[in-house]
């Protein structure tokens, strides 16, 4: 997959360190050789080795049906809480030269982050807003931000208020995204109710409960850590996109 990328997106990946590159030729197939007449006959076969002297193995106890059944892993059986969500934030709106009422798509970008009311703050939202807008989603002032909480920030007494933002379901049905970026593990996890590692959740393509598409990948906190991971965070991003050109575009809101 190509991109049009202007010199102000590919400065973006240089800076965050993403080289691009054009995938190399794939190598000449070998010419077939011609059957050399008078070629040696192959090798007869070797008789087979005589059969092993059968070994009667001792006799265990039948194991029980407990430790015949292992126990499912958390998340994998059963139901658990939705995944709470901060406010969303739309940092795009604003933004200059949108794109065309027919491309208009509206990205949910979720995350966990160190600052939940403002994601784009510190290093690592720096370098998300570089991303984002490298692949172009500033041009969608539809797209929103938001942070994912953990059970132990939505935890609180009885009588108190409730944590600000609302359970995923409900976010989901204000919000009606038509594509769901998940960064991290964590957040991949605590949406898909999945136990896979990370790499497996990469690799395919996700549906939510209301059959929004969603793409996993890295979290910018992780990519701070672990630069020679952007090259695989920026090709999350590009699949991302590919998939965002086949969905139908939605008008802008009017009023």
């Amino acid at each position: 997959m190509s991109l049009h990328l202007d010199p102000r997106q590919r400065a973006m990946l240089q800076e965050m360190g993403i080289r691009l590159f054009l995938p190399a030729a794939p190598p000449p197939l070998p010419s077939a050789r011609p059957a050399q007449a008078g070629a040696a006959a192959p090798p007869a076969a070797a008789p087979p080795p005589p059969a092993p002297t059968p070994v009667v193995a001792a006799s265990r106890p039948a194991p029980s049906a407990a430790a015949a059944a292992p126990a499912p892993a958390p998340g994998e059986a059963g139901t658990c809480a939705p995944a709470w969500l901060a406010p969303a934030l739309a940092p795009y709106a604003d933004g200059a030269a949108p794109v065309p009422p027919a491309e208009r798509i509206r990205w949910l970008v979720l995350l966990e982050c160190a600052h939940p009311a403002a994601p784009l703050e510190g290093e690592a939202g720096r370098l998300l807003d570089n991303m984002l807008r490298a692949a172009g989603l500033h041009r969608h002032p539809d797209t929103r931000i938001a942070a994912l909480l953990r059970p132990s920030d939505t935890a609180s007494a009885p009588d108190a208020a409730p944590p600000p933002g609302a359970p995923l379901p409900e976010a989901l049905a204000q919000l009606q995204p038509d594509l769901v970026l998940l960064l991290g593990l964590g957040t991949a996890r605590a949406v898909l109710g999945s136990r896979a590692p990370l790499a497996r959740l990469r690799a395919d393509t996700h549906r939510l409960s209301d059959g929004t598409p969603a793409v996993v990948s890295h979290d910018p906190a992780y990519l701070l850590r672990a630069p020679e991971a952007k090259a695989d965070a920026w090709a999350d991003l590009c699949r991302a996109l590919v998939l965002a050109r086949g969905l139908p575009g939605r008008p802008a809101a009017s009023g």
